[in-house]
């Protein structure tokens, strides 16, 4: 756990303090003016403890977004067989817990688990028990919680209440405690207390998504999938009415991944995840969402986050297109973009040093005609990445397409940041669209030296270069 103290580096891309340790599944709650960000710890990309994982909760608040606290770990190991599964945070009783499932069968077989005899309670009461992991023979696996009294510091219960893996426990708009059952169990469950006493109310939705999360807006309900689903209905409209949004493209996948949702104040929606760099876990990425008048969901980056940048601004000529040497590696780039006809087209290229040529090159592309942007490797202006709808893989943070752009068939700016370092072995890229759509790419290897911007049929003005601070 680390100790109480400030977060002096900017949260915004941020990884815990170590060359291997990495930020995985995140998971928040705001409470009490305060929101809570709970992600799982994790060493060697998912492989410690013999590739297990060997995950636990970490714990990190902020009231402001600018001020972050590192509390000691939320749920720690303190048994060696010990490794956590997703949960979620929520309130229940006045007091801030968090769900979480034992991953205990990826070290112990099943047999020799709680797992058998929780099931079989399932089955002969059509509910499920609520268990002591202390008073049973097997070793603890499935789901159970933590509490907490002042949002700080949380003890483990014990409680065994339900099978499934990976929890997913929230409060539903009418009040009622809800659970979405990811690995090892499926289905939509309900109970009147956590640790208990819960029945399947559909055991065919959600289907897939190995961390589903709910979360409401106005008159719309949503749940994402984990990597790459999600499904949306009105409020009103029963749980059979739900959409699959991927098919229909307009979800909001960006690159980030396993990503939760959070209202936090004044009506504002965040949502944080981790990016997938050279194995499972990356730094933390988060961004703010944007709900359409028919309730679709876009994404913005967030006023509070935005990187330091340093005074110094380079700007570019209108004409030119090229610029041979950057201020430096990491940077914020702004443009203003204005469509001459619907057919435009752009591109910015993100080049190493001349000697490097177009090795490890970005192209960052935005399509007008087709409302489509796309990361890809530089050079050819005609390849075209898939979205997550046509099979890409946004999720793994490199090549890819997002779809059906907002408002850029009328002038719109775009804003990247590069945020390269050792650790990541290359850069981040982060692009914001019209602040509608954000995506980000990982580039392994790439050290931005140079930067071409291409058009046509688009007009770009106010470029803008502002060196990050260190």
């Amino acid at each position: 756990g680390g100790a109480e103290a400030g977060l002096q580096p900017q949260v915004q891309f941020w990884t815990p303090t170590g060359h291997n340790a990495w930020v995985g599944d995140v998971v928040s709650l705001y409470h009490d003016g305060t929101y809570h960000l709970f992600y799982l710890y994790d060493r060697r990309g998912h492989q410690s403890k013999f590739g297990r994982g060997g995950h636990y909760f970490e714990h990190l608040s902020t009231k402001d977004f600018r001020h972050w606290t590192e509390h000691e770990a939320a749920v720690p190991i303190e048994e060696q067989w010990e490794t956590f599964g997703t949960g979620t945070p929520f309130v229940f009783n006045n007091q801030l817990c968090i769900s979480y499932g034992y991953h205990t069968t990826r070290i112990y077989p099943r047999e020799e688990t709680t797992l058998p005899e929780l099931y079989k309670y399932l089955e002969d009461n059509g509910h499920t028990g609520n268990f002591d992991r202390h008073q049973m023979s097997g070793v603890a696996a499935g789901s159970s919680y933590s509490v907490s009294d002042d949002g700080i510091h949380f003890r483990k219960t014990g409680v065994l209440f339900h099978p499934c893996e990976n929890p997913s426990i929230y409060v539903d708009p009418k009040g009622n405690l809800k659970m979405l059952a990811n690995y090892g169990a499926r289905g939509t469950w309900a109970s009147d207390s956590v640790s208990g006493g819960w029945r399947c109310l559909d055991e065919n939705f959600p289907l897939g998504g190995d961390c589903t999360f709910f979360f409401h807006w106005g008159d719309y309900d949503y749940i994402i999938g984990g990597f790459t689903r999600l499904w949306s209905k009105q409020t009103a409209q029963p749980d059979s009415a739900y959409q699959d949004m991927v098919a229909i493209g307009t979800d909001f996948y960006n690159g980030s991944c396993v990503p939760t949702i959070t209202e936090i104040f004044d009506n504002r929606f965040v949502m944080a995840g981790w990016m997938w760099m050279k194995a499972w876990g990356g730094p933390l990425v988060i961004h703010e969402l944007v709900q359409l008048p028919e309730g679709r969901i876009g994404t913005k980056w967030m006023d509070e986050l935005l990187p330091a940048t340093s005074t110094e601004v380079t700007t570019i000529p209108e004409n030119s297109t090229k610029i041979e040497t950057l201020p430096s590696h990491s940077f914020l780039l702004t443009f203003d973009v204005t469509p001459i006809t619907s057919g435009g087209k752009l591109s910015v290229c993100l080049l190493p040093s001349i000697d490097k040529g177009m090795q490890d090159a970005c192209e960052w592309k935005l399509d007008g005609a087709e409302k489509r942007a796309q990361y890809s490797f530089a050079g050819d202006w005609t390849t075209r990445e898939r979205s997550l709808r046509e099979g890409g893989a946004p999720q793994q943070g490199r090549n890819y397409a997002i779809e059906n752009l907002i408002d850029t068939d009328q002038p719109f700016r775009v804003r990247m940041v590069v945020k390269a370092s050792d650790k990541f072995d290359g850069s981040l890229v982060d692009t914001e669209i019209a602040g509608k759509r954000t995506m980000v790419s990982y580039r392994e290897k790439l050290t931005p030296e140079r930067l071409q911007f291409r058009t046509e049929n688009m007009n770009i003005t106010n470029i803008r270069i502002t060196p990050l601070a260190d």
